[in-house]
């Protein structure tokens, strides 16, 4: 289970209801967002819609294979560095082999242990996306404790409001990466209520007041018809 208060996403594509099953109540259980599908193209448009932090892909899947699902995220340039684990009743050294040169990070062998699992998808987050198992984000100045919840810039400790908190998470966990107001509102509010991408804006500038950053640091910068950035003051001009 992550360490921190980010709770990361997990896309379980499998056909094997009573695995899904298994899957998505362990899951939740240590403190995963989970999504699942059992189509290939559904899996597609998921992902594109809100791209998860991980993958569990079954090997063996009507239509398009896991292998074949997971060549496919990894010659997209939007999808290539999502962490994929492989699941699958192919047991031998070659199958396994195959996987991983295709692209998987991970495979594990049904049937399989739900305490084994969840330990090797930490171990992937450990090694590909650390943000998950540090209990601190830091960025040009930026410092958040994702224990105490407290915020200092260039040692200086920051008041913030809840929704001010959680938007400087999620641009703290993607520095120099553009989010979208439909990705910050997933990540900030959740699905289930119908806030306006203005409301996005409104909380962006309380940010940035609160901030109060100068001409050194982080800035958080309006990529126009896109979304917010959160880079280096000198990293503007790129």
């Amino acid at each position: 289970m992550p360490k921190n208060n980010l709770k990361a996403s997990v896309l379980v594509i499998e056909d094997d209801d009573a695995i899904v099953t298994l899957l998505e109540y362990n899951l939740q259980q240590a403190g995963y967002n989970v999504r699942t599908t059992d189509n290939s193209e559904e899996a597609f448009f998921m992902i594109e819609e809100n791209k998860p932090d991980i993958i569990l892909l079954d090997w063996m899947l009507p239509g398009m294979s896991g292998v074949q699902i997971c060549e496919r995220l990894r010659k997209n340039d939007e999808t290539r560095n999502i962490p994929i684990i492989m699941i699958s009743a192919k047991g031998e050294e070659i199958d396994r082999i195959e996987g991983l040169d295709r692209g998987v990070d991970d495979y594990i062998v049904k049937p399989f242990s739900p305490k084994e699992l969840v330990a090797r998808i930490n171990a992937v987050f450990r090694r590909i996306r650390p943000v998950f198992s540090e209990k601190t984000l830091e960025f040009a100045g930026i410092s958040m404790d994702m224990v105490t919840k407290s915020v200092t810039y260039n040692g200086k400790a920051l008041k913030l409001g809840p929704t001010e908190y959680k938007l400087l998470q999620a641009l703290l966990e993607y520095p120099k990466r553009v989010l979208s107001r439909d990705q910050l509102i997933r990540k900030v509010w959740g699905d289930s209520l119908d806030v306006e991408t203005r409301t996005v804006d409104v909380h962006i500038n309380r940010l940035r007041k609160a901030l109060n950053i100068d001409k050194k640091g982080a800035v958080i910068r309006t990529i126009r018809s896109s979304g917010y950035c959160l880079q280096n003051y000198d990293d503007q001009g790129e």
